[in-house]
Order: C-alpha cells, then sequence, then structure tokens
C-alpha cells in the first residue's frame, strides 16, 4: 500500500532533521578543536577549518551526481540510508582523531555518502503534485534544516562543557539512530515505472553539470543558484571562527547564536514561505530574498559589538524566502525521472561553493586580520557574500523576465 503523499513528507522532515542536528552540534566545538590540533590561535585556524569543507565537497561533488543517478535507479530509500550510515562513520572518526590529519579521513568518508541533501531533494520532488506544493515541500527541508540548528548547535555548545570531543560521539549515535529510524520507518518514493537504467555518462559530475545547461533558463537559475551558495559560505563557512576571534565568543555562545539561526530559518521556511509564497509568487520571493540576503551580510560586516551579530541575523534570515521558490522554479522545468539527476546537479553546484567558498571567505578572513594585511578588517568576507547576493539576484531578474519576453511557442518547446 502506498504511503500518502504528507506522512511521507513527515518522514523526511524527521529523517533530515535528526541528520543536521547531528552536523549543527559540532560546529560550536569545531573552531577551537582545530586550533588546538594545530596549536594556534583560532583565526590562523579559520583557513585549515576551510580545508576541512573544502577536503568534504570535492568528493561530494564527485559521488554527488553518482549518488543522483544511483537512487534514479534503485530508489531513494536505499542510498539515502548508506549516505546515514557514512556520516555516523565520520562522526566516530572526529570524535577519535588524535590529530589534525585524521580529521580529514572522517570528511573524507562523509563527503562520499553525502547523499542525503541530494536523496532528499528528489524524494520531495517524486511526492510534490505541483509547482506550488513543490515550494511548499521544499520549505520543509528549510525547516528541517532550521530545527536542526536549533536543537544541535543548542546542545552541542552545552555538551561542550564535557570536552570538545563529547558533541561528535553525540552526532556519531543521532546519525546511526536516524539510519535505524530510516531502516524501519521510511517508505520509498520514486515508483518503478519512474526509474531508468543507471548512465555514468550522466554520473560524472561535469556531465551532470552540462544536464543544467541543456536549457538556457536552467542554466541561467543554476548560476543564480550557484551564486547564492557562495555567497552564504562566508556565514555558514566562517561564523564560528569570526565571533570567537571578533567578540571572544564562547562554544556556549556560539551554540547559542547558531540555535538563533535554527529558529529564525525554521520561521522562515515552515510558516513565512508557505504563507508569503502562495501570495506573491516565486518570482518576488525569489527578489526579496536575495535583497535581504545582501542587506544582512553587509551588516554583518560592519558589525561591532556582539548583540548587533544577532539582530542582524534577521535581515539575513528573512531572505531565506528565496531559496524553496528557486529551486521550485527550476525543478519544475524536468521530468519526474530525472529529479535525481537534476537535485545531483544541483548538489554538485553546492558542493563546488562549500569548495571555494570556506578557501575564499576563511582566507579572506585570516588574511585582514594579521599584521600582513594592509588594513584590518575582519568582516570582509561578509562583503564578498553580499556581492555574490546582488550579482545572483541581477541575473535571476534578467532570465526570469527574459522568459515572459519570448513568444508563447518558443516557451513551449
Amino acid at each position: 500500500m502506498q504511503t500518502p503523499r504528507k506522512a511521507a513528507i513527515g518522514f523526511i522532515f524527521v529523517t533530515l532533521l535528526i541528520d543536521v542536528m547531528g552536523w549543527g552540534l559540532i560546529i560550536p566545538v569545531m573552531a577551537n578543536l582545530i586550533a588546538k590540533l594545530k596549536g594556534i590561535p583560532v583565526n590562523e585556524a579559520s583557513p585549515y577549518g576551510a580545508l576541512l569543507l573544502s577536503v568534504f565537497a570535492l568528493v561530494q561533488f564527485a559521488f554527488a551526481p553518482v549518488i543522483g543517478n544511483l537512487s534514479d535507479r534503485y530508489g531513494r530509500r536505499p542510498v539515502l540510508l548508506l549516505s546515514l550510515l557514512g556520516f555516523g562513520i565520520d562522526y566516530i572518526i572526529l570524535a577519535l582523531a588524535p590529530a589534525y590529519g585524521w580529521l580529514f579521513i572522517g570528511r573524507i568518508i562523509a563527503g562520499i555518502t553525502g547523499a542525503s541533501f541530494t536523496t532528499a531533494t528528489a524524494y520531495i520532488a517524486d511526492v510534490s503534485t505541483d509547482l506550488q506544493s513543490r515550494a511548499k515541500n521544499f520549505g520543509l527541508i528549510g525547516a528541517a534544516f532550521g530545527l536542526g540548528f536549533v536543537l544541535g548547535p543548542a546542545l552541542g555548545g552545552l555538551l561542550a562543557g564535557w570536552g570538545l570531543r563529547a558533541p561528535f560521539y553525540a552526532a556519531a549515535i543521532l546519525c546511526l539512530l536516524n539510519c535505524l529510524y530510516g531502516y524501519f520507518l521510511l517508505p520509498e518514493s520514486l515508483s518503478k515505472e519512474n526509474r531508468r537504467p543507471f548512465d555514468w555518462r550522466r554520473a560524472n559530475p561535469l556531465g551532470s553539470l552540462q544536464f543544467l545547461t541543456r536549457h538556457p533558463e536552467i542554466g541561467g537559475l543554476a548560476i543564480s543558484f550557484f551564486l547564492i551558495y557562495l555567497g552564504s559560505q562566508s556565514v555558514q563557512g566562517n561564523w564560528n571562527f569570526f565571533t570567537i576571534y571578533r567578540f571572544h565568543w564562547s562554544e556556549r555562545t556560539v551554540g547559542i547564536s547558531l540555535a538563533v539561526v535554527g529558529v529564525l530559518v525554521g520561521a522562515v521556511q515552515a510558516g513565512l514561505t508557505r504563507a508569503v509564497n502562495p501570495k506573491i509568487g516565486n518570482e518576488k520571493s525569489i527578489y526579496i530574498g536575495l535583497a535581504l540576503y545582501t542587506l544582512g551580510l553587509v551588516l554583518f560586516a560592519f558589525a561591532t559589538q556582539g548583540w548587533m551579530m544577532f539582530a542582524f541575523l534577521v535581515p539575513y534570515c528573512l531572505g531565506g524566502i528565496c531559496g524553496p521558490a528557486l529551486q521550485s522554479v527550476i525543478s519544475v522545468h524536468v521530468p519526474p525521472n530525472h529529479q535525481g539527476e537534476l537535485q545531483g546537479a544541483l548538489t554538485s553546484l553546492m558542493s563546488l561553493t562549500t569548495f571555494i567558498g570556506p578557501l575564499i571567505m576563511n582566507g579572506t578572513f585570516a588574511y585582514f586580520t594579521s599584521n600582513e594585511a594592509p588594513f584590518y578588517f575582519p568582516g570582509v568576507h561578509f562583503l564578498i557574500g553580499a556581492v555574490c547576493m546582488l550579482l545572483s539576484l541581477i541575473i535571476t531578474y534578467k532570465v526570469l523576465t527574459g522568459e515572459k519576453r519570448r513568444p508563447p511557442a518558443v516557451q513551449a518547446n
């Protein structure tokens, strides 16, 4: 018997929630752990944190299209379970790592199996019936990420009182429990008639990216998608290093700040997006969201006190209304049996941003807080992120307005 769509959405929501909690647990302690293992100040440790993120992203970039295509062939459920198992092994290795180099082993394993987002988005596309429901359901993915970042970092900050390693053990337990949960309760979403043979030509990362260029509107919007995630790396890849260095935050304060991010993101994705998107449409949601992202990043760059970072999270997180709308617009252009390939390609784009983004953002932060910099400006990486968001807004506007100007016959093709 086929599980009702609402129940299926609930399953994937809980699965992602526990998965994100695992990653959120370790963020508050990662900066100080790297600094301790390397024996250097936290601002100098920032580029080493970027290297870990980049290695994970590079491996995921190579394997994400393979995972996406495997899910189109064998179904979403088995691929998702294997990825969760890989994350659990990753956290165990991180918890036991005696030296900085060991952290790379765990990140490589996680990069290979890191398909939870790819497969989950394909899962959502499988069970969504129309454009508006896709936007709402993709919003639930963001809500799971938001709630996970409420519970995960807050708990990680508290567990840090027991030692820098404690959150890693907790993350491993959560991911392995998540895998068991999925094994017994997660239904398959891709029917056998919608599956297709595995094709290595489609499973290589460059071929996966070429998939996005088959239609001009997808190619242009994919560039916008790329710039959004590149700009967000100024926050995601360096928040803990920046706030610990700039405002002398403890692991607990870092965890609380990320919990606030989770509350705001969850409210935006589960509440605001579902209320605003049907009223103003995907296009306006994208424009408004990108403008708010840009504003928030500029404010971060010039913050002089710790409380300002909390206040400026409001406009930045409100920008999250653009994500589900943009994904919805992109996903509607491909048939059901290509959703895994599409989401694999989008995940490859995200992995590319996680590869080059931290190297740019963390490296810039470290340089402009060193004695070699021509001037002292710890927040310069936030300005780089703001430029990325602004460029994304301009590109999206040109692509969507260009679509409207095409003759109906051209649009149908």
